[in-house]
């Protein structure tokens, strides 16, 4: 197995090491979720996956059938050798035998799957904004789990109660957006507006206050919303609840062909045009700059 796994390595390119790394983290993306992030072309992205799947044997694939008949498009996650890689690049121990296909197992069987898929569709497009427009860049892209650790948004210079603070807050996902001389970073609530009533998602302000106040950061809460109406609705529950804290709403529907990086933000609270997200106000007490 070593030798194999040395064998693969010298074959993977830079951008083959991205997308392990981002399976990894993330899951599973679908083919054509990694094909505007990585690739300049859906038939580029699907021969090199081809060549991963099949030849390499680092990434794995199924294609869920749709409900209606027909099937969604290749999702793709790591294979056990890509697990291994991806070890062997971080500096991680080797891992168990069969941790890529029980991983495999529970994604492909999970009920919030389209979920997942939603909040790696987010990131993917800010990957593919960045990629065809030089000067943008996502500089960090966070999964769920990472959020809520034990110190998760410490920097080298914060003091013991940043370090040992555990966030209330459960993002959905957390980057950092740039453009130019903008940095942005964010706190993502992707929404299927099914899930839970607008009032739950207003509670979850307090987390991300709560967690401003500890670490004097104050990022923007971003809602990716499936309709205009539910969109419309939560600004009203928002001003009902007299939310101060920044909250910016987009809506994500396919049809549209958005991208979250464009100017498709509406600040709560901003009686304006909507806002690039480079453009989404920041705060940090800790340099006494506000952005």
């Amino acid at each position: 197995m070593p030798d194999q796994l040395l064998r693969v390595q010298a074959q993977l390119t830079d951008r083959d090491l991205v997308l392990l790394g981002w399976l990894a983290d993330h899951g599973v993306l679908t083919s054509f979720q990694i094909a505007e992030a990585l690739y300049p072309s859906v038939d580029y992205a699907q021969e090199r996956l081809r060549a991963l799947t099949h030849t390499l044997g680092v990434v794995d694939r199924f294609r869920p059938q749709k409900p209606d008949g027909g099937s969604y498009p290749y999702h793709y996650v790591l294979a056990q050798l890509g697990v291994e890689v991806v070890a062997a690049q971080r500096g991680d121990d080797l891992p168990r035998k069969d941790q890529a296909r029980k991983r495999r197992w529970h994604l492909t069987r999970r009920a919030n799957l389209p979920h997942l898929l939603g909040v790696n569709g987010f990131f993917t497009a800010l990957a593919g904004h960045a990629r065809t427009h030089p000067g943008s860049e996502l500089l960090r892209w966070w999964p769920a789990g990472r959020c809520q650790q034990m110190g998760a948004f410490a920097e080298p210079d914060d003091d013991v109660t940043v370090r040992i603070y555990q966030p209330g807050s459960r993002p959905d996902g957390h980057g950092i957006w740039a453009e130019g001389h903008r940095r942005v970073p964010f706190f993502l609530e992707h929404d299927l507006g099914t899930e839970r009533p607008l009032s739950r998602l207003v509670d979850k302000i307090d987390g991300y206050r709560e967690l401003a106040h500890v670490t004097g950061r104050i990022w923007p809460v971003l809602f990716w919303l499936h309709s205009p109406a539910r969109e419309r609705h939560l600004h009203q529950e928002l001003a009902a609840a007299g939310t101060i804290y920044p909250v910016a709403t987009a809506v994500h529907a396919d049809v549209t062909g958005i991208n979250p990086a464009e100017a498709v933000w509406w600040l709560h609270r901003h009686h304006g045009t909507p806002m690039r997200l480079a453009d989404l106000p920041t705060a940090d007490s800790r340099t006494e700059q506000a952005t």
